[in-house]
C-alpha cells in the first residue's frame, strides 16, 4: 500500500477498518479536554467498557449470596476460571486444558520453574536473553542460588551483537548448541519488552528441545499481540501478564500453560495448594494431593474473582474478534506509524532511529537522537501518552483493538511540533 502523510488519507484507512467499531469500546483519558492518543497498551491496557458490568455481576452475588456466590451465583465462583480457558487457548495456540488463570507473572514463572527447573550435576544451565526483564533476572537469580548454584556460572546470556539492537536467531541456535548436554532449561521473554523485536519461538524452542532441554516463555508482551501456537510448537510451558494487550487493568491475574505431555505426571515437581486437586473431591479434604487433569493441577490458592472478572470481559472480545484479524490490523497500523515516523523525519533537524525489527508486534522502540526527554514531555502534555525509556528511547504501542490511523497521523504532527518547539 502506498501511504500517505495526510489527515485524509489516515480517515480513509479509518473508514475501511473492521475493527473500528471496538474503540467505542474502550475508556479513553483526555488531556485538555480532547481523548489522548494512547501508546501505553505494552504496559497497561484501557479499560473496556464492559468490564463494570462482570465486576458489578460479582459485587452484586457477593452482597445477595455471601459465601454461597461459590456456588449459586449466576456464575459460580468454584469454578469461575474455567471460563477463561477456551478464549485463552485460542489466543495462545494452545489446548483448553493446558491453561490454566492464577496469580501474577512472576509468581507464576517462580511456580513453573520448580517444575521445569531441576538442575544436575552435568545439565543445570539456564538460557536467557542479555538484559531480560529485571522482574526475570531476579528470578533467574533467585532460583539457581536457591539450588545452591552460583548464577554467574549458570544464567547465560544471549548477547547483541556489537553496534545491533535486536538478537539474531542464528545466535540463539549456535549458544544452544555450543551449551548442549549442560542446557537444562531455555527461557527467553517471547517479545522484547525494551526493543519490541519477536523472538522466533518456534525455531528457538525446537533447537532447546533437540538438546535435552525444557523450554518455556515469558509471554507478558506476546499474548493479544502476536500469533502464537504454544501447543504445536511443544513449549513446555510459558506464562503472561493479562493487563497489557489483553486489557484485564492493572497488575491483574496471570495465564499459564503447561505442555499436555506434562499433565497427569506422577512424579513431577510442583508445589501444591488445595485449588489444584481434583474438583470431584476437593471438599472431602483428603489428606493426599489428587491433582486436576489439566493446567489447574498448578494452581494452589482460589482463584481472586474480582480480578479474573475483569479477564473474562476482556477475552470475550478477544473471542468475537479473533486474534488473526488483529494481527492483521496491527501489522498495517504499525507500517504507517513507523511510515509517519519517517515522513516526519525528513521535515525536521533531527534523527529518529527504529531499533525494533521486521520481526515484530505493535510497538516500535524510537532512538530520538539530537532529543531529550523535553521532547517527550511535550508528547505527554499534549495528549500523547507514550514511554520513555534511558537514553533516549520512546516506545510506541498502537493496540489494533482501540488505536486509530488518524491516531498515527495526529501523532507525527504533534512530534514535528515538538520537535521545531525543542530547536527554537
Amino acid at each position: 500500500m502506498e501511504f500517505k502523510n495526510t489527515l485524509a488519507f489516515a480517515q480513509s484507512l479509518d473508514a475501511q477498518d473492521n475493527l473500528k467499531a471496538y474503540r467505542d469500546e474502550f475508556i479513553f483519558p483526555k488531556i485538555k479536554g480532547e481523548e489522548v492518543i494512547y501508546f501505553t497498551g505494552n504496559s497497561l491496557g484501557l479499560q473496556p467498557k464492559r468490564t463494570k458490568a462482570f465486576v458489578d455481576e460479582v459485587m452484586k452475588d457477593w452482597g445477595e449470596l455471601a459465601v454461597e456466590g461459590h456456588f449459586y451465583a449466576e456464575k459460580p465462583w468454584w469454578d469461575y476460571h474455567e471460563r477463561l480457558a477456551a478464549p485463552l487457548a485460542k489466543v495462545v495456540g494452545a489446548l483448553p486444558e493446558e491453561v490454566s488463570v492464577m496469580n501474577t507473572l512472576t509468581v507464576n514463572l517462580h511456580l513453573l520453574m520448580v517444575s521445569f527447573y531441576n538442575p544436575t550435576k552435568n545439565r543445570f544451565k539456564i538460557l536467557c536473553e542479555e538484559k531480560a526483564f529485571p522482574s526475570d533476572q531476579y528470578m533467574f537469580q533467585s532460583q539457581v542460588r536457591f539450588h545452591g548454584l552460583d548464577p554467574e556460572e549458570t544464567i547465560v546470556e544471549i548477547k547483541k551483537r556489537d553496534g545491533e539492537h535486536h538478537w539474531r536467531t542464528e545466535d540463539i541456535l549456535a549458544k544452544i548448541e555450543e551449551l548442549g548436554d549442560e542446557l537444562a532449561l531455555v527461557l527467553i521473554g517471547g517479545v522484547n519488552y525494551y526493543n519490541g523485536q519477536v523472538m522466533d519461538m518456534e525455531t528457538i524452542t525446537k533447537a532447546g528441545k533437540a538438546v535435552g532441554a525444557n523450554v518455556g516463555w515469558d509471554l507478558a508482551h506476546a499474548v493479544g499481540n502476536v500469533e502464537l501456537k504454544l501447543h504445536d510448537w511443544d513449549a513446555d510451558f510459558a506464562s503472561w501478564c493479562s493487563y497489557k494487550y489483553m486489557n484485564s487493568g492493572p497488575g491483574n491475574a496471570s495465564g499459564i500453560f503447561v505442555n499436555k505431555k506434562h499433565l497427569n505426571k506422577k512424579d513431577i515437581q510442583r508445589f501444591e495448594g488445595w485449588w489444584g486437586t481434583k474438583k470431584e473431591t476437593r471438599f472431602l479434604m483428603k489428606p493426599e494431593f489428587e491433582p486436576m487433569e489439566n493446567a489447574d493441577a498448578w494452581q494452589i490458592s482460589n482463584v481472586p474473582i474480582l480480578s479474573v472478572a475483569p479477564y473474562l470481559a476482556s477475552l470475550t472480545m478477544f473471542d468475537e474478534v479473533g486474534m488473526q484479524k488483529l494481527i492483521e490490523k496491527r501489522k498495517l497500523i504499525v507500517s504507517y506509524l513507523e511510515y509517519i515516523l519517517h515522513e516526519i523525519d525528513k521535515e525536521v533537524d533531527s534523527s529518529f532511529e527504529i531499533i525494533t525489527p521486521e520481526d515484530r508486534g505493535c510497538q516500535l522502540s524510537v532512538f530520538l537522537h539530537g532529543q531529550g526527554k523535553s521532547l517527550f514531555n511535550y508528547l505527554m502534555e499534549n495528549g500523547v501518552i507514550t514511554d520513555w525509556r534511558e537514553p533516549n528511547v520512546i516506545r510506541l504501542a498502537p493496540a489494533p483493538f482501540y488505536s486509530t490511523y488518524e491516531d498515527m497521523y495526529r501523532f507525527g504532527q504533534i512530534l514535528k511540533e515538538g520537535v521545531l518547539k525543542n530547536l527554537k
